[in-house]
């Protein structure tokens, strides 16, 4: 089991949360971004700025049993889809079940910017989004590590 964060809009506390968790259980923690950021990471992998090349690069780097961090969730079906778990930094899972739910909320959101309407954007981020993807992410694990067994 590997975790692999989509790092090129993973907001600093939580990559910090997940290298903490990932040398604390020994898991390696792998970040993907593209080379207009900078991270420190043990296992860094720098990409173009191409639209998508990061979120290619991961679901080439994903397997069965790994865990991948994303808000991303067109990049969450691709991985949900190679039986790896995802969750959002937000610390909410995401599942197959619902997967294609959000993919058309996306499509419906998107249409609705083009013909010149506004959505809303994130809220801003607060301790407890931290301590709710800490404790999402300890969970995500043990059940890999238990399903490993």
């Amino acid at each position: 089991m590997k975790l692999i964060v989509d790092a090129d809009a993973c907001p600093r506390k939580v990559l910090q949360i997940c290298q903490q968790l990932g040398r604390s259980e020994g898991v390696p923690v792998w970040t993907v971004a593209s080379f207009n950021h900078t991270i420190f990471s043990d296992h860094h992998v720098v990409v173009g700025n191409a639209s998508q090349e990061a979120d290619l690069k991961i679901i080439n780097l994903a397997e069965a049993g790994d865990v991948v961090i994303t808000q991303d969730w067109g990049l969450a079906a691709m991985v949900l889809g190679k039986q790896a778990k995802c969750i959002n930094p937000l610390g909410r899972e995401y599942h197959s079940d619902r997967i294609e739910f959000l993919l058309e909320e996306r499509e419906i959101k998107a249409k609705l910017r083009r013909g010149g309407g506004r959505t809303k954007g994130p809220k801003k981020r607060i301790e407890s989004d931290d301590r709710a993807f800490e404790q999402c992410l300890k969970r995500v694990f043990s059940y890999c590590k238990g399903e490993s067994k």
